[in-house]
């Protein structure tokens, strides 16, 4: 489809807009949405938080004037379902608009197109495809969640720069400076679970929350499902990451007889068996993510050590691989990177740098992994 320089600048505009519920939307697609009439801007609009109205009702919402004749701008095509607000296509019709821009299609099932077909039924002159690859990128886990039934899984490993990541003792505090911890508060916010390994808990004795408040300080924040998995039931009803009133997973293959607080909720997924291309029992990670990503979960954050990562990669299951390399070193005898059964060349895990930038004193990488 053939766009101006003007359609290009209006939907700049609504990413732009839609980067604003980067934190907050969560279990939802981060939208926006600008109406234009007589090339002048009359309304825009982001979707907020889960419960709210989309990007497009708060763009007709707030319109200096009538959005009869206008041309809507929106970063993903208007839903077309019924959830807990009312179908943002109709209320395109409804309003008058006489042309829709979409960035993208919606990949979720329950729009696919209908919204689109809606605009199209009504008569509204519909086209998409505008600055996608942009749009794509705001929304990378809702893309995988609704086209393959699981989260964006990425995970964070702080090594030294002779490839340790803890002591032998497992002592991993603190391998990296102040800069890349308050990087680490930025991913944490932006995903809808944070896994760990019961090691970690032991040892570490984390919270693993969010408590910067440049993103604790929006209303709108909610704070990451915590998950541990705890395959041998190690983890104590008093640890620390346990302490916030927020929702944890306690990940098992049985219960435990602790008594946790309330907002701990067990959860039993199977175990592999030895054979089903693991080198010895361990959670079937994607019945987890699964789990996860039936509870609304987009993008999940592994913060764990060597085992825990490792398992996520033997698996198959990361996305991507964020690398914080500290200008220290720290001894053979000190943990590795990862745990990973891998005794030939031709066995490697290949990744693909997409991102390498200083933090403070430490670097840190960004890994696509090859599938």
């Amino acid at each position: 489809m053939s766009f101006t320089a003007q359609d290009s600048s209006y939907m700049a505009r609504a990413i732009q807009l839609a980067r604003k519920g980067w934190f907050t939307t969560r279990t939802n697609p981060r939208v926006g949405c600008v109406l234009v009439k007589d090339k002048q801007i009359i309304g825009e609009g982001w979707h907020e938080k889960p419960g709210f109205v989309h990007a497009e009702i708060n763009a007709l919402n707030l319109a200096t004037e009538s959005a009869k004749g206008a041309t809507a701008y929106v970063t993903l095509e208007p839903c077309a379902h019924h959830g807990k607000t009312g179908p943002c296509a109709e209320a395109l019709v409804k309003a008058g608009v006489v042309r829709v821009v979409a960035a993208m299609l919606d990949p979720n099932p329950l729009v696919a197109g209908k919204g689109m077909q809606i605009l199209v039924d009504a008569g509204i002159k519909v086209e998409h495809g505008l600055m996608q690859s942009e749009a794509e990128a705001l929304n990378p886990g809702f893309i995988k969640r609704m086209t393959k039934g699981l989260p964006r899984v990425v995970a964070k490993i702080a090594m030294s720069l002779d490839g340790r990541t803890a002591m032998a003792s497992g002592e991993s505090q603190w391998i990296t400076g102040s800069a890349a911890r308050s990087n680490v508060q930025r991913m944490r916010a932006e995903s809808g679970a944070i896994i760990t390994g019961s090691g970690t808990v032991v040892i570490d004795n984390p919270s693993m929350d969010v408590r910067e408040q440049a993103y604790t300080s929006n209303p709108h924040f909610i704070q990451s499902i915590r998950v541990i998995i705890d395959s041998q039931n190690l983890v104590e009803p008093d640890a620390k990451i346990f302490n916030h009133e927020s929702a944890c997973w306690l990940v098992s293959g049985h219960l435990s007889a602790k008594d946790y607080p309330a907002n701990v909720e067990q959860k039993l997924v199977p175990l592999l068996q030895a054979g089903d291309n693991v080198s010895h029992h361990k959670i079937d990670l994607t019945a987890l993510l699964q789990e996860l990503a039936k509870t609304g979960v987009n993008d999940a954050l592994v913060e764990a050590g060597s085992g825990l990562v490792g398992a996520f990669v033997e698996q198959g299951l990361l996305d991507e691989l964020v690398v914080f390399v500290a200008p220290k070193l720290m001894g053979s005898s000190a943990r590795p990177l990862m745990t990973l059964p891998i005794d030939t060349m031709q066995s490697n895990i290949q990744l693909k740098l997409v991102d390498s930038r200083s933090v403070g004193d430490d670097l840190k990488l960004t890994y696509q992994v090859i599938k």
